[in-house]
């Protein structure tokens, strides 16, 4: 017997609502970014279009004390992945996952600290740095990272409640836009990336250890790249046609380290965390500290990692 027309109705309307919703802050943001171009261009069209040659990668990519580069193809989807080792063979593995907009060097500090008791692997993402980038967004589904971190342990022989949260993350809604978002983040020589990095706002702390010349044109040479942007952005595309995510439970011992002054993560959001874990959990909230805490407070980072680490290995 089919249900009611009107049982039938509700999870359309609440369909509509949700993506009426979406897309309205999608056009409200797209509005936004659209007004800074069209002043960027009434202020300096020469500059707004300025895109310095990068014909050749920094030196600090190839530094020689951050590891090995490497690569292995995955056999299911065939994708191949770019990452960078330290420490020998056979030691406990240490993989490392960036977010946006990174790579694998945003870990070079703790690739030089852990690599005397680990295997330390930096890994850049599917659509990241030199790993492989499918054309399709489709490919960029939450899922298919999930699967890609499996099958790589695997080959390494290791087995929007809150709405201040909304505002804080706007850029997920301007990522829905097509290739917009790409030409805005490369405008100005990519003074977006720039800012994100640098700013008083987003970026690295005032008490932090700040980007070196090098360090932050070993972003810009990575992301300038033919197509290097449409990768990364096409994961956030794929944000809304997974929710409602899936309530996995963390079951192996987490330490999660948050920024006081994260521009990007509300401060509720780390509290919440513990919700999701069934092991020994720990929250430290480092002060001052930006949204790149490993970048902008390593030695404090690794500090509390190290102790993280001796304390789960005493529980043992």
């Amino acid at each position: 017997m089919a249900p009611p027309r009107p049982a039938r109705l509700v999870p359309a309307l609440r369909a509509l609502l949700y993506w009426s919703l979406v897309y309205g802050y999608c056009g409200l943001c797209a509005s936004v970014h659209l007004l800074k171009l069209l002043w960027s261009i009434g202020k300096a069209p020469a500059q707004t279009f300025r895109r310095a040659a990068r014909a050749h990668p920094p030196a600090c990519l190839s530094d020689p004390s951050l590891g090995t580069h490497c690569y292995v193809r995955i056999k299911d989807s065939g994708l191949r992945f770019h990452y960078v080792a330290a420490g020998e063979r056979g030691r406990p593995l240490m993989l490392l996952l960036h977010g946006f907009p990174e790579f694998w060097y945003s870990w070079r500090h703790q690739l030089r600290e852990f690599k005397s008791e680990y295997r330390v692997v930096a890994l850049d993402l599917r659509g990241y740095g030199e790993s492989d980038a499918p054309t399709h967004q489709e490919s960029y589904k939450l899922d298919c990272l999930i699967a890609d971190i499996k099958d790589i342990l695997d080959s390494l022989d290791y087995i929007l409640r809150h709405p201040a949260q909304l505002l804080r993350s706007s850029f997920y809604y301007f990522f829905q836009i097509p290739w917009f978002p790409e030409f805005m983040f490369s405008i100005n020589d990519f003074k977006a990336l720039k800012h994100l990095f640098t700013s008083r706002s987003t970026g690295i702390g005032r008490r932090g250890r700040r980007l070196t010349a090098d360090d932050l044109e070993a972003y810009i040479y990575v992301f300038s790249q033919p197509g290097a942007l449409s990768g990364p952005i096409n994961h956030y595309r794929n944000i809304f046609n997974c929710l409602p995510l899936k309530h996995h439970m963390v079951t192996t011992p987490t330490l999660l380290l948050w920024g006081e002054e994260d521009a990007f993560m509300e401060a509720e959001m780390a509290e919440v965390t513990k919700v999701y874990v069934k092991n020994y959990f720990r929250l430290t909230v480092l002060s001052e500290g930006s949204h790149w805490l490993q970048q902008d407070q390593p030695d404090i980072v690794n500090r509390l990692i190290w102790a993280f680490l001796r304390e789960d290995r005493r529980r043992e």
